[in-house]
């Protein structure tokens, strides 16, 4: 039951997450009437369930029938397969604590991954969930969890300040720094090279793909690190215990 309540809930908040991800960045208000892209009808409740409504109405809206962006479903699967995983692996508090982890690392992850944007805001959300709320997830302290988020911050603005300094140009933007200050909150000074090993492989992975793709230097090319970040962070919550036991 634990795992399907996640499921659910991970599919309502994946409603939120992806209307977020869609209108911030254009401006638009988070919080407004939704409505069909297509003609601007509001959307009635019926409009509205997760997944559900989009397979009733085959991914069109009912009125002017115009396709409906499947970015939505995506996202809301995504939301979803959070919770379960996280309740299936981590049956209990531990279990929602890494589930709400994950949800706030998501809108995160997209808005980086589609316009390298990491909002101070919900940076600031998740570090202070993460001081408040995660000493159970992996039994770590609140000072280790302060330790985290300082020496995550400082150890990216270190690395962002002397690339500038060598190169004479910006080789990490601001946010990611508070990113890994803000996931060091959560996982604790411990867990954070883990972490960040992850998110470094992820990354350098996903360049070299990327150049042989595109006609780019490697140099010039833009990396969405806090896509990895927030990837590597998720991935470490279960992998730390596994490399920490003795």
């Amino acid at each position: 039951m634990g795992v399907l309540f996640a499921g659910v809930t991970g599919l309502v908040l994946g409603s939120f997450i992806a209307t977020l991800v869609l209108r911030w960045p254009a401006g638009r208000s988070v919080f407004g009437r939704s409505q069909c892209d297509g003609c601007g009808r509001p959307l009635g409740a019926r409009d509205l369930v997760p997944l559900l409504s989009a397979l009733i109405s085959r991914g069109r809206c009912r009125t002017c029938k115009a396709p409906i962006d499947r970015f939505h479903w995506w996202v809301e699967l995504g939301s979803a397969v959070i919770g379960i995983v996280a309740l299936a692996l981590l049956p209990g508090t531990a279990g929602w604590l890494w589930a709400l982890l994950g949800w706030l690392l998501l809108p995160l992850a997209l808005l980086d991954a589609r316009h390298f944007w990491l909002p101070d805001r919900l940076n600031a959300l998740l570090a202070v969930a993460g001081l408040l709320l995660a000493g159970p997830l992996l039994g770590t302290l609140l000072l280790d969890r302060w330790i985290g988020a300082l020496a995550g911050g400082a150890v990216l603005a270190l690395i962002a300040w002397t690339y500038r300094r060598a190169r004479g140009t910006e080789g990490m933007g601001g946010g990611d720094p508070k990113l890994v200050a803000a996931i060091g909150a959560w996982l604790g000074w411990q867990a954070l090279p883990l972490m960040l090993l992850l998110a470094s492989l992820g990354g350098i992975v996903w360049a070299l793909i990327a150049q042989r793709k595109g006609d780019r230097p490697l140099g010039e090319r833009r990396v969405p690190f806090g896509v990895f970040a927030c990837t590597a962070a998720f991935a470490a919550v279960p992998l730390w215990p596994l490399f920490s036991a003795r």
